[in-house]
């Protein structure tokens, strides 16, 4: 039986008030255990709150701007079978040093109730502004954590509270601060390490002055300062910290102590001071949708609360990137790819291997070679293989030339025929995605791209209307326009306008190919050599000519089982030839 249970905001580390920004279900979403269900957002963190059962949401409670804390409901959730027991709840935050309150607020933080027992580490005894070591604070229990930013580098000069690192677990991303101003001498970590509680992050000579003595459990005692609560600024010499003294009490920052002191309103949110610098300012769940795009998402802007990036801003940056051909941030190699986080290319001394020689590429390899590289980077490609049957094409072909020795007649200008009637019947592999990425325009006229191996490189001519035009006079137009491919004579003109291209190496062999989409189209057929091969016919094998086929196709504009049909109906196309004159 299906249990209705309310899934909760669990520990969150002794935060009240914490932002949702972002609500990541909706009521009738079907949801796994430990799946996100919102995200949260301390001054330090940003974390996803995991669904502790599977099933199926009936209610959300929350919404973009509700603050919560730890029992705060999320959602109602039909969870299937039985009641389940309590799961592990994650403690996504870390204990991250709080930045320096505003000085009114420091003198109400230090208002505290003498009976309260609650206890902080004590200070590290003075370090005369020596170098001093930075360290992994606790990170709610979390081991083995990656670091994905370095955000300093040797010789920056650090403030207090300023980001050194930004780890990312599989629910939280988190920025470590320095425990203290200083310029940094060492870096001890890279990215890509994974670090724990009390990893060394970096030495840092400090700026002189002692630390304060350990808070008494005085009411006017200041014993909710920053470096009191910092277990991470030890000088090298003391080696770690020493055991909290009872009797002393701090107050959690963002909580007001007890009286009748009114609290300040909440400051303005501002992004930098979660992901300062540089530092992309995005949730785990939308950093890891970026990598699996493919984009560098330092250059995606984000739209959030305080220039947060959300999924749909990394969506957004991929469907203007793909229509625009994805220009390189001015400065940035081109090599780097675009914002598609591609490797540079290697930079390889061949001589060193042996005898080598340089030659230019041509114009038309320049040209082409950027084209095929951008469509291939930014087309999600998809080849649909079929063989078509041409024994009985092929004989009616081999008839039609020795009636007509002036004019080469080819198994092309039958595939040009059988492609404009499987347009005709698949309009959708007839059209182009426009600027946005977001609409498709269909188009209701048939000009077909025949890609042209020339001396220079491939050039692809289009002949225009080839509904309205016979075999013959596709033959003839065929070899007019092959002519003038090699001979460099095709304007501007003869070489735009296509809806299709047709790639043919069946002159020269092959079984099947990968041809690339032709951008703004969004398919391609490529030809392979035709072979006898025994085919069944319902009595026996019989030998058979088969002609392979690869339809390559755009996976944002036609799906699988489209291009199958598409495939098939043009391989009976081609089996009939009586299909092909109507």
């Amino acid at each position: 039986m299906a249990d209705l249970k309310e899934a909760r905001v669990p520990d969150i580390g002794g935060h009240d008030n914490v932002p949702v920004i972002e609500v990541l279900v909706k009521p009738g979403d079907r949801v796994e255990k430990e799946q996100s269900l919102i995200t949260l957002e301390s001054d330090k963190a940003t974390m996803e709150v995991p669904s502790p059962f599977a099933g199926v949401v009936k209610e959300v409670r929350l919404k973009v701007g509700d603050e919560v804390s730890e029992g705060a409901v999320i959602a109602s959730i039909e969870a299937a079978g039985a009641p389940a027991a309590p799961a592990r709840q994650a403690a996504p935050v870390p204990q991250a040093v709080p930045p320096p309150a505003p000085s009114g607020q420091r003198g109400r933080d230090a208002a505290v109730e003498e009976s309260a027992p609650v206890v902080a580490p004590a200070a590290a005894p003075s370090a005369g502004g020596g170098v001093r070591e930075a360290r992994v604070p606790d990170i709610g229990g979390h081991g083995n954590v990656p670091v994905i930013e370095v955000l300093v580098k040797v010789g920056d000069t650090v403030a207090k509270d300023q980001s050194l690192i930004t780890l990312e677990s599989d629910k939280a991303t988190m920025e470590v601060p320095a425990p203290f101003a200083g310029v940094v001498k060492e870096l001890k970590l890279k990215v890509g390490d994974e670090v724990s509680e009390g990893s060394l992050i970096a030495l840092v000579e400090a700026a002189g002055g002692a630390a304060p003595a350990p808070a008494a459990p005085r009411r006017d005692a200041a014993a909710s300062s920053p470096d009191a609560q910092s277990a991470t600024g030890l000088p090298i010499s003391q080696g770690g910290p020493k055991a909290p003294e009872p009797g002393s009490r701090i107050v959690q920052p963002g909580n007001p102590p007890e009286g009748d002191v009114r609290p300040q309103a909440r400051p303005p949110f501002d992004g930098k001071l979660v992901m300062p610098g540089d530092a992309p300012y995005a949730s785990p769940a939308v950093r890891a949708f970026a990598r699996e795009l493919g984009v560098d998402i330092h250059q995606v802007k984000g739209s959030g609360r305080g220039g947060r990036i959300q999924r749909e801003d990394v969506s957004t940056y991929v469907k203007h990137a793909l229509a625009s051909g994805a220009r390189p941030v001015q400065g940035a190699p081109v090599a780097a790819g675009g914002g598609l986080n591609l490797l540079p290319w290697p930079k390889v001394d061949f001589a060193k291997f042996g005898p080598v020689e340089e030659k230019p590429l041509s114009r038309i390899q320049k040209i082409s070679g950027a084209n095929l590289a951008r469509n291939w980077a930014m087309i999600p490609h998809v080849t649909q293989h079929e063989d078509a049957d041409i024994t009985e094409l092929e004989a009616f072909r081999k008839k039609l030339g020795e009636e007509n020795k002036d004019l080469k007649v080819t198994p092309l200008v039958f595939q040009i025929k059988a492609v404009v009637a499987a347009l005709k019947q698949f309009p959708q592999f007839n059209a182009s995605l426009d600027e946005s990425g977001e609409r498709l325009i269909l188009k209701k006229y048939f000009h077909i791209g025949i890609a042209v191996d020339t001396p220079d490189g491939l050039v692809v001519p289009v002949i225009r209307d080839c509904d309205q035009k016979g075999l013959l006079d596709l033959a003839r137009e065929l070899g007019e326009i092959s002519k003038k491919a090699r001979e460099k004579k095709l304007g501007p003109s003869e070489m735009s306008g296509g809806c299709f291209s047709i790639s043919s190496l069946g002159g020269i062999g092959g079984t099947a190919f990968t041809p690339i989409v032709n951008a703004p189209e969004v398919a391609i057929l490529g030809v392979s050599k035709a072979s006898i091969k025994p085919v069944w016919n319902g009595k026996e094998f019989a030998p058979r000519l088969m002609l392979p086929l690869s339809l390559s196709y755009d996976h944002r504009v036609i799906d699988g089982a489209l291009a199958a049909r598409f495939a098939a109906f043009l391989a009976n196309q081609l089996g009939d030839i009586r299909r092909l004159l109507l």
